[in-house]
């Protein structure tokens, strides 16, 4: 029996639910507010800043601070020791780890059970469901398993049952059985802390199985598929699952990643489709093949409010929420949602790109870009010119990072790359110089700093060696499961870091 019709055919639905997200988000989220409001007015947090008696968004944004990690640390803390209802209502029992703050190596973001049904798993549904109606209506994924990366986890501060780890981890741990049912590898492997050992335990899994769909992160995925091919002794992986036809990809920008997946998977019926998921919940998905801007989804268990970016750091910042918003601004994102996480922001900006449906593109962090000299420099300006030098060269970007190069006593300063290829262009020199002129025509700003060599000199590029930002990642306890390299910094700790490790 085809299952994959019978699944579309039930959430068809959902599909119609979704096209409202149009004409009616104001109410959606308004609905959204009130829902988390009551739900959570008899926890400490609630009750400190009088939930019960907020009955309008107007009331919440004067009423509420906002709030970033530092500021709920104390709180998350005491729940990690098993305080009740103090964010949420309850004793929350799951933690995701992720990138820490500037005073500590590690967040840990409380994930409820509520959040894991409204939020991650609400989201995970909507991708197939999705993915089934607008992507490949022809679609067969359910005839056969899903390959889906995931991170690991280990004992919270010696609760019973309280466990801290990947957000992947965390879902695999939870999800259904008619989940396990259709995915590859098993749960032990999937949940290996040693990410060498896991990515080659799956490859043996996988390699047999009839995989339909990928679920993950790109660079780690693209390891995984690697050594897949290694064990199988093919050169592509539609030699290996003839009937492989989406990835479902988030994490890290997709741009440096996708001539290297065309390259190794050459099937003409291969879909890719990205999701913004988080450890702070799942903010949006790819509903349309042709359009790459993710589709903001309004009626999970989170509200939004947005900073435009100038406003970011400042004492009265303009908050707006989603009604307010404008395309072609960017903005930083805050959340408030059932994992207790009140008028949070989270450190992502984003750009919409329409506002009926709201449909937007991930531009970068708060803390990842470079605006040292002015140029305002932001993770997708750095993305769109590594694309196009890649398109002039015929290169392909493994990983990469920069930052800027301070102005010395000869009054000069640039901005410093250091690039890992997949595949090295000809004259590294001729990429540097496609890659500073593309910035140019992308961002006005970066531009004009660059007039003359006035303010800004010419970029340089430090080719990395094979394999360097892994060892930087294994370097910091970071190898595998949903850790990147950060993109952009405006600070040189992390590039002197990776060049150090380049020269040791």
């Amino acid at each position: 029996m085809q299952l994959t019709p019978l699944v579309r055919k039930f959430y068809r639905h959902r599909i119609r639910t979704i096209e409202r997200f149009a004409d009616h988000a104001e109410d959606i989220q308004r609905g959204v507010l009130r829902r988390l409001l009551n739900k959570a007015h008899d926890t400490e947090y609630g009750k400190k800043y009088g939930f019960d008696g907020i009955r309008t968004y107007e009331t919440f944004a004067q009423n509420v601070p906002l709030n970033d990690y530092e500021t709920l640390k104390d709180y998350i803390n005491r729940m990690r020791h098993g305080e009740h209802s103090v964010l949420w209502p309850g004793q929350v029992k799951w933690y995701a780890k992720s990138s820490g703050t500037t005073n500590d190596k590690s967040k840990f973001i409380p994930i409820t059970q509520r959040a894991l049904k409204h939020i991650h798993y609400a989201g995970g549904t909507d991708s197939v469901v999705v993915y089934l109606h607008r992507h490949n209506p022809d679609s067969h994924m359910f005839a056969g398993k899903a390959l889906i990366l995931g991170g690991s986890h280990q004992p919270n501060c010696d609760l019973p049952e309280s466990l801290v780890g990947d957000l992947s981890a965390i879902l695999i741990e939870n999800v259904s059985p008619f989940v396990e049912h259709f995915r590859v590898p098993c749960r032990e492997t999937a949940l290996l802390a040693d990410f060498e050992q896991k990515r080659d335990r799956i490859a043996h899994e996988a390699m047999n199985e009839n995989v339909t769909s990928l679920s993950g992160v790109p660079s780690w995925m693209m390891s995984v598929l690697n050594r897949t091919l290694e064990v199988t002794g093919k050169e592509r992986i539609d030699e290996i699952w003839p009937n492989l036809e989406v990835f479902f990809h988030g994490g890290v920008a997709f741009t440096p990643y996708r001539e290297q997946y065309r390259r190794i998977i050459q099937s003409a019926g291969m879909h890719y489709m990205e999701t913004y998921n988080a450890s702070e919940g799942f903010f949006g998905l790819q509903d349309d093949p042709n359009d790459p801007a993710l589709l903001l989804m309004l009626d999970y268990d989170i509200f939004y409010e947005f900073i435009p970016l100038e406003d970011v750091g400042s004492e009265h910042p303009r908050v707006l929420p989603i009604w307010q918003v404008e395309p072609g601004v960017n903005y930083a994102m805050v959340i408030t949602t059932s994992c207790g996480l009140w008028r949070y922001q989270i450190g992502d900006t984003v750009k919409f790109t329409s506002v009926r449906p709201y449909k937007f593109n991930i531009s970068g962090r708060t803390k990842s870009f470079i605006n040292a000299f002015g140029e305002e420099l932001m993770v997708d300006n750095a993305e769109q010119g590594l694309r196009m030098a890649c398109e002039q060269t015929g290169a392909e970007v493994e990983e990469y990072t920069a930052a800027p190069v301070f102005m010395g006593v000869d009054g000069k300063c640039r901005h410093q790359w250091v690039i890992e290829f997949r595949k090295a262009p000809a004259d590294v020199e001729e990429f540097a110089d496609i890659l500073d002129r593309s910035l140019q025509s992308i961002n006005s700003d970066y531009e004009a700093k660059r007039y003359k060599d006035l303010t800004l000199q010419r970029l340089e590029l430090i080719p990395a060696r094979k394999g360097l930002f892994t060892d930087w990642l294994r370097s910091r306890g970071k190898l595998g499961g949903q850790h990147k390299v950060p993109r952009l910094s405006n600070q040189r700790d992390i590039i002197e870091q990776i060049i150090a490790l380049q020269e040791a």
